[in-house]
């Protein structure tokens, strides 16, 4: 792995020149600046907003394919409100390092990278908020470093305890060579595809639902129709896909959309697919972990989200004994900037409640 303090002149000069694009954009969110800490053998870009009080601050993780820059809203609006948040663009992502293996993106080394991220701040214990992948890394953290989590809050991600088969193979069986987590399994294929043009991936990605049908929700629990377009088809969709015909309307405005875009453009997908290439790995990493969360936690789903439906969060329960829930109607899979408002307000609320000393008044 490279020196995370000995950057080539070339790689420098990119790096500012993406750090300058990013405080252009970032100009409107006041106090949310790019700053970089050593963890768990990486360099991560931090994103901190606020002070740290005498509770928990908060932690945001994102998900595939995104950034700290994700959570912009939440970041800018919790920390006015006198919260301490930190938003990392985690490994794999952005400004933070990309390690080569693929083994350096399991589980145990994402959630390290959180933990050493708190003793790089001083701080001791965080609330972890995690949206999409980002909501499996916040359940780990409860699971790998318990001393260090006040409480969990994830959007569209479920816990669920470990399942008794392998995942990928799973997967296989009941959803299909094509199914978008087995083809990210194989390096190099979707790499190629989802960079050949990243305007086109993420303009297809970042898209407001229009089906709102419970037919066009839970697409996990069975295999594609034949001939019909399915999110799970990845490949296929992207190869098809015309802006132009799309009925969807756009999530982020062009500036930030242009974000996303000129980022990837430069590092590329490899890092976040890494992540998916570990399911197995962390299938067979998990086996001594506990299968109960002993913190207090929230869950937040989406009604139309077609990767994650709420009916995949039902029964959480049986695994969490201090649980609250929040349904938010007529919302996709890009939660927090789809209805941003909503759930910074959610957050605020819950943490009033159950953390009253993290707030600085």
């Amino acid at each position: 792995m490279r020196d995370a303090f000995a950057l080539p002149a070339a790689e420098l000069a990119t790096e500012r020149t993406c750090l300058t694009r990013k405080q252009q954009i970032m100009s409107e969110f006041e106090g949310w600046n790019p700053s970089f800490v050593e963890t768990n053998g990486i360099r991560m870009a931090v994103h901190e907003a606020g002070t740290p009080g005498d509770g928990p601050s908060l932690v945001f993780c994102h998900g595939f394919p995104e950034l700290g820059f994700s959570w912009r809203n939440q970041a800018r609006d919790l920390a006015k409100a006198g919260f301490h948040v930190l938003v990392p663009d985690q490994r794999g992502y952005g400004l933070t390092d990309r390690p080569e293996e693929v083994e350096a993106y399991d589980l145990d080394n994402l959630n390290a990278d959180l933990a050493g991220l708190l003793d790089a701040k001083g701080v001791e214990k965080a609330v972890f908020v995690g949206h999409d992948w980002g909501g499996v890394v916040v359940w780990g953290m409860a699971l790998r470093h318990p001393d260090r989590v006040a409480g969990i809050i994830a959007l569209n991600t479920p816990f669920t305890p470990r399942p008794p088969v392998e995942p990928i193979t799973m997967m296989k069986e009941h959803l299909g060579e094509d199914m978008y987590v087995v083809w990210f399994q194989q390096r190099g294929p979707a790499d190629q595809a989802m960079a050949e043009d990243v305007r086109k991936t993420m303009s297809m990605l970042f898209k407001r639902p229009v089906e709102s049908s419970p037919e066009a929700l839970g697409v996990f629990s069975k295999a594609p129709e034949e001939g019909k377009a399915s999110p799970l088809h990845l490949k296929a969709a992207l190869a098809a896909y015309d802006a132009a015909s799309d009925p969807r309307e756009d999530i982020l405005p062009p500036e930030e959309l242009d974000f996303y875009v000129e980022t990837f453009e430069r590092t590329g997908f490899t890092g976040g697919l890494n992540w998916y290439r570990n399911a197995t790995r962390n299938w067979e990493n998990s086996e001594h972990l506990p299968n109960r969360i002993d913190v207090p936690s929230l869950m937040i789903t989406s009604e139309l989200d077609p990767y994650l439906p709420p009916a995949a969060a039902e029964g959480m329960e049986r695994f969490i004994d201090d649980l609250d829930r929040h349904f938010i109607k007529g919302c996709g899979h890009w939660t927090q900037q789809e209805k941003a408002e909503e759930v910074t307000q959610t957050i605020q609320e819950w943490m009033d409640r159950k953390f009253p000393e993290a707030r600085r008044k």
